[in-house]
């Protein structure tokens, strides 16, 4: 049994073998994928931690924290990207992070570190590692990823924010969220990455 397994359960995902090949499929909202078979069991509850936007998972030190439930809205095998062959995409449940299939007021912390850049290809090496906005909808996008990821947050949880300042400055993005962050690196790096903390204030 291993803790992505435990975590699919835990959410009402349909996980079932394929044929003893070794292989599964995981569906949710019509969506299917396949990776590799686990053994089944049940989950009490969800862990505290939820990153929505986990992709290959880089800034992790453990990519299987039992801590921490880690979604996405693709599955990439080792191999997708020609360019780093080693790099994949392989969260515990396939969700947009515009719509959350979870519940209010669940998690401690929340992770959110969306897309950086503005593009409408998903063929660029840097949309395949870290995926892609769509130019014309990245506002409203980002602000319904923010209000999902309170939504979900419970009370006086925090929201961990990544951005990098690749298209967009870190202004504008800090703009289009309804709440003042609690504190961040205000000074851009080389690398132009900033870290910022948000709190849902408790009702």
């Amino acid at each position: 049994m291993t803790v992505a397994t435990r975590k699919r359960q835990a959410q009402g995902l349909k996980v079932f073998a394929d044929n003893g090949k070794h292989k599964k499929k995981i569906q949710q909202g019509g969506e299917i994928v396949k990776s590799p078979t686990r053994p089944l069991d049940a989950m009490v509850s969800l862990p505290p931690i939820l990153d929505v936007c986990c992709g290959g998972k880089m800034f992790w030190y453990n990519k299987e924290n039992p801590l921490v439930l880690y979604v996405d809205n693709r599955y990439c095998a080792k191999g997708h990207n020609p360019y780093r062959p080693n790099h994949e995409v392989k969260p515990d449940a396939i969700m947009d992070f515009r719509k959350l299939d979870l519940p209010d007021n669940k998690f401690k912390m929340v992770v959110f570190d969306p897309p950086h850049f503005k593009s409408k290809s998903d063929k660029l090496n840097i949309a395949k590692l870290y995926g892609h906005l769509n130019p014309e909808t990245w506002r409203e996008d980002l602000r319904s990823g923010f209000a999902e990821c309170m939504r979900v947050l419970e009370p006086n949880g925090f929201l961990i924010f990544k951005w990098n300042e690749t298209s967009i400055k870190i202004k504008d993005i800090i703009n289009i969220f309804p709440c003042e962050p609690l504190f961040g690196n205000k000074q851009g790096t080389k690398l132009k990455t900033h870290w910022i903390v948000f709190i849902k204030a408790a009702s």
